[in-house]
C-alpha cells in the first residue's frame, strides 16, 4: 500500500514508519494520522513483524499538530468530532513501538513520541509542549504522560512556559531511555527493535502490558497482575524452550507458541 504522508519499510522482523511531511516539519495533520494508523494496523496484522520503529526526519520527529488545520475549528467541531482521539491508536498497538526522535518533538510530536513504548533520542533531539503559546494546552496526553515521566515540577514548567528540553535533560529526567549520536539513530533503533522482535511474542506482549499496568493501578494490584501473567507464561512452549536453551547453553529458538 502507498501512503502520502508516511514512508513504510520492512527490515526483517521490524516495521519502520517514517513521518513524511518535510515541508511542514512533519506537522500532524489528520491525513498523516490516518496514514500512520493504517501503517500501524498493517504491521500489527503481519505475523512476521515483531516490533515497530516510528521516526521522522533529521530535522524534526514532528514539530506539533497542524495549526493551519486547527485554527478555525470551534468548540463544537473539536468536541463532537473528538478531535485528536485517533492519535491514541499508537498507544493501543500490542506490538512494541519504539520512537526514534531526532530534531524537534514539540506539542503533538512530543505527545506522539510518549505514546510509544520507549524513546531513543538523537543527541539533536528537543522536546517540548509549547501549546500555551497558542492560547491552548496539550490535548493528546502532554499534561498526563509527561508528568508521569518527568514529575510534576518539570512537566508544569514545560506546559506553562513552553520551554524545550534537550536530549541530555530528557535522558536525565526519564523521558527517553537512551541518547545516541544522530547519525546512528535509525541503525540503533532498528537494532533494538530486532532484539525485541527476536524474543517470545507472548512474553513481549505480556511484559509490555504489565509495565503499562504500573501506571494504572496500585503497587499491590500491579504486583498481583504481574505475578499472574508470569504464571500464565508457563503454559507456553516458548517458556519451555527458553529455559531449556539456557540450561543447554545455546540460543533459544522461540516459535511464538
Amino acid at each position: 500500500m502507498t501512503y502520502e504522508n508516511v514512508v513504510v519499510e520492512t527490515h526483517g522482523p521490524v516495521g519502520l514508519i517514517r513521518l513524511n511531511r518535510p515541508q511542514a516539519l512533519n506537522a500532524l495533520s489528520s491525513p498523516l494520522i490516518e496514514d500512520l494508523n493504517q501503517a500501524l494496523e498493517a504491521f500489527e496484522a503481519d505475523e512476521a513483524i515483531g516490533a515497530i520503529v516510528l521516526t521522522g526526519s533529521e530535522k524534526a520527529f514532528a514539530a506539533g499538530a497542524d495549526i493551519r488545520e486547527m485554527q478555525d475549528k470551534s468548540f463544537a467541531d473539536v468536541f463532537l468530532g473528538d478531535f485528536i482521539s485517533r492519535w491514541e491508536n499508537v498507544s493501543r498497538t500490542r506490538k512494541p513501538v519504539i520512537a526514534a526522535v531526532a530534531g524537534f518533538a514539540l506539542g503533538g510530536g512530543c505527545e506522539l513520541a510518549m505514546m510509544c513504548d520507549f524513546i531513543l533520542a538523537a543527541d539533536t533531539a528537543k522536546f517540548g509542549q509549547p501549546e500555551i503559546k497558542l492560547g491552548v494546552m496539550p490535548g493528546a496526553g502532554g499534561t498526563q504522560r509527561l508528568t508521569r515521566f518527568v514529575g510534576k515540577s518539570k512537566a508544569m514548567e514545560m506546559c506553562l512556559t513552553g520551554r524545550m528540553m534537550d536530549a541530555a535533560e530528557a535522558e536525565r529526567s526519564g523521558l527517553v531511555s537512551r541518547v545516541v549520536p544522530a547519525a546512528q539513530l535509525i541503525e540503533e533503533a532498528l537494532r533494538t527493535a530486532e532484539t525485541v522482535a527476536a524474543m517470545s511474542r507472548a512474553a513481549v506482549y505480556a511484559a509490555k502490558e504489565s509495565v503499562n499496568r504500573a501506571y494504572e493501578t496500585t503497587l499491590s494490584e500491579g504486583i498481583r497482575f504481574e505475578r499472574r501473567v508470569f504464571h500464565a507464561l508457563f503454559a507456553t512452549e516458548d517458556q519451555k524452550e527458553g529455559m531449556k536453551a539456557f540450561v543447554e547453553k545455546r540460543p533459544a529458538r522461540f516459535r511464538n507458541r
